[in-house]
Formats: C-alpha cells, structure tokens, sequence
C-alpha cells in the first residue's frame, strides 16, 4: 500500500524548536509560548538544545510542560533539529526557531496542507519579518527578503508545490523523515555561519520520496531581524554567504537542483529593478539604492558561489 494511503485520519504533531545561545533567551521564550498557544494543539513540544548545558537547565526550569532533549552529535542547527526529531512521538515534525514565534492558527494550516494534499512530504508557511522600529529600510528590495529570514518577493501568494520550504516553518511527516535521514549533519547554520540545510534536506527528501512540497502562505510566522541584520553590510556579507552555501550544496551533486535560484535571477529580481527605476522617475528617491542594492547582491552572491566552487574544485584535488 503506498505511503500516502496510510496516513492516520487525524495526524498528530510534535512541535521541535533548536536553540543554542541565551542571548536568544526573548526570542525562544517568545517561540515555545506560541508553540504552546496553536489553537490546534500539538501533542508535544520539544526544545532540542545544541551543546550548551547551562541553556538546557534554563529550559527546564523555566517550561515544565516541554520536554528538553540535547544535542549529542556534530554542533549545529542541523544535528540539533535531528535531536528533537529522534525524540518526537508525534505523526507530524513541526520546525520553528528560537528567533520565531508562529501566529495561532500556523499549526492548523499547516497541517490541513498536509492532510488536504497526500501528493506531497511536507509543507512549509509565510514567514513576515519584524524589522527594528517595524519599518523595512527603504533602500532594502523585496525581492532579497530571504537575507533575513523571510517572504521574498516572487514567491507564490497562494499554495503552490515547491522545490523547498524553510526549517524555520516546516512540518514533515516523522516517519518520512527518518526514512531520509533528517538534515544533513555539518552542513548548516553554525553560530555565523550559515549554508542551506533546509534546501539540501527538501530535496534529498523529494529524491527518495518521489514527493514534493507545499507552501502554505496562510500559515504564518513572524521572525525577528536584529539590528546588526539590518544593515546594508550584512545584507552584502549575507549574499555572498548564501553563495557560498549555494555551491557546497552543488558539491553535494545538488547542482542541477537550481533552477529555482536562476529563475529568481531572471525573473523576480530585474522586475524589481526596473520597478524601483520607474519609481525613481515618479518621485521615489529610494528607487534607485534598491536598484543598486539588488545588483550589489547579485554581485555579492555570484562572488560567494565563484569562491566556494573554486574551494571545493581545490579540496578534491
């Protein structure tokens, strides 16, 4: 009988959120309260915690009704998401972050995505960003939402099959993801650096699942941007560093697997340019540095993909 046809009537979810730092102490109070508050109410959450003893008391102390489990294998968000997933009973995984808190009713549609759409592994929702003093910078184009975590411009607007969604709101059914083998441990967030694990594990799950994925707009979430990810020097450092990323996963023979960024290139972001320079002619004086911000990105990024291909043709020789 095929997978899909097995699926209990009625799934329910275990809710995993990683965190590694006490300096994120608001944020992942912010995320387990609002794990805890889905008016579809998950039968667990987990607070998975990555090699830091001190946090891991604190969490224990602090929610009593969560269960808190470490991270004992390779630092890092991956291993650490793996962590609370070995742990999770629940049919469903849910993913949030410590720097995230999800609306109400994220949990429900999420799984009503999952449970409507038996063609697909695992679904992921909107994520909108809290910026400081609740105000995008004018100079910052929509279409590079991803810098921080969010949205961006030329994602769909209503549910749509996807190449991959986000860890920071993603759910997947547990067993399918043990099949695959969770997130790829080593490569990921670690501290400041960062590679995409999220798009490196939805398209290895794809590969063996011959499923793919569901973005579920109304299921959202809301991430917080600090001010140091404000700026127009981490918005830089941010593209190259997703250059980077983009080319380890090319290394991992995920290369082919693309298409999505190419066709973001040279679709969404050159609309967005000659929006702001059409704006720039009407009056919008902040058109012209989103304009140059994106070419700067595209720069920026390209850069980081050059560098990490070339460090990866060098270490296999």
């Amino acid at each position: 009988m095929p997978l899909s046809e097995r699926r209990p009537p009625e799934p329910t979810v275990s809710v995993v959120i990683a965190c590694y730092t006490e300096a994120r102490w608001a944020g992942l109070t912010a995320a387990v309260r609002s794990a805890l508050e889905q008016d579809r109410r998950p039968l667990e959450v987990i607070v998975a915690v990555d090699h830091a003893p001190a946090l891991l008391e604190r969490v224990e102390r602090a929610f009593p009704g969560v269960r808190v489990v470490p991270n004992t294998t390779a630092r890092g968000a991956s291993g650490t998401r793996n962590a609370g997933a070995r742990a999770a009973r629940g049919d469903v995984v849910a993913f949030l972050d410590d720097d995230t808190r999800a609306a109400r009713t994220w949990l429900s549609n999420l799984l009503r995505g999952l449970e409507e759409t038996p063609g697909v592994v695992g679904v992921g929702g909107r994520v909108a960003a809290d910026w400081p003093g609740g105000t995008v910078p004018r100079w910052f184009p929509p279409e590079f939402l991803w810098v921080v975590g969010a949205s961006y411009e030329g994602m769909p607007t209503a549910r749509s099959e996807v190449r991959n969604v986000w860890s920071e709101s993603m759910a997947v059914w547990r067993e399918d993801f043990a099949r695959v083998g969770g997130f790829r441990d080593g490569f990921g967030k670690l501290g400041a650096s960062s590679s995409p694990e999220d798009t490196e594990f939805c398209i290895r799950a794809s590969a063996v699942t011959g499923r793919s994925w569901l973005y579920v707009p109304e299921a959202e979430i809301v991430h917080d941007v600090p001010a140091a990810r404000a700026s127009w020097a981490y918005f830089v450092r941010r593209c190259h560093a997703e250059g980077r990323g983009k080319a380890a996963m090319a290394a991992l023979d995920q290369g082919s697997a693309l298409g999505e960024e190419r066709g973001h290139v040279l679709g969404a972001i050159p609309r967005g340019v000659w929006r702001d320079l059409r704006g720039l002619l009407g009056g919008d004086g902040w058109g012209l540095a989103r304009a140059v911000t994106s070419g700067v990105g595209l720069l920026a990024a390209a850069w980081g993909y050059a560098a990490g291909r070339t460090g990866a043709l060098r270490a296999g020789t």
